[in-house]
């Protein structure tokens, strides 16, 4: 099978079964490009994360972007690209016919609300598996803890967040 149908149907799987954002596809994407096809490490999988989120754009998209481009250029960046969308756009069309269509019927909000807690085991999922690649020592985890603390009950901008913890990282390795 062509690198190029291995990018489609491993991003539009990863499009398809991965509710709740860019957050919540990444053990299913780490999964894909790291065990399942080899296409990079656990450690090149941070990195391209740290990029995709200082890249404006939806995190999943800037991931699937990159690494369509590394495994086969300027047309697996396109394949990889639309496949991880075209999934969200299909149902995305089929939900905006459904829901006016059965709005007011109680079985509608009851699927969204079976939905929430599965969104959030995934983004937890996603959490624990990216900090136990990125913590590769106390300082890591020192940062870490600083910047968490900073955004979350201080209030700090993402980017003065980004900033923030790569000069951290520049004064203490």
């Amino acid at each position: 099978m062509s690198n190029i149908l291995k990018l489609f149907l491993s991003f539009f799987k990863i499009g398809a079964f991965s509710f709740g954002g860019g957050y919540a596809m990444l053990p299913l994407m780490k999964e894909t490009v790291i065990d399942i096809h080899g296409w990079m490490t656990n450690s090149e999988f941070i990195d391209i994360l740290a990029i995709s989120e200082m890249t404006p754009g939806p995190i999943a998209i800037n991931m699937a972007t990159f690494l369509g481009y590394r495994v086969s250029g300027i047309l697996g960046s396109i394949v990889a690209t639309l496949s991880v969308i075209l999934p969200s756009f299909i149902v995305m069309s089929l939900i905006f016919y459904f829901v006016n269509k059965f709005k007011n019927s109680p079985y509608s909000d009851y699927f969204f609300r079976g939905i929430r807690p599965i969104v959030l085991g995934l983004i937890a999922s996603a959490a624990i598996s990216v900090a136990m690649d990125a913590y590769v020592d106390l300082k890591s985890v020192i940062i870490s803890l600083i910047i968490f603390y900073l955004v979350a009950f201080k209030k700090l901008n993402a980017i003065y967040a980004i900033i923030l913890a790569g000069l951290m990282g520049l004064m203490v390795y």
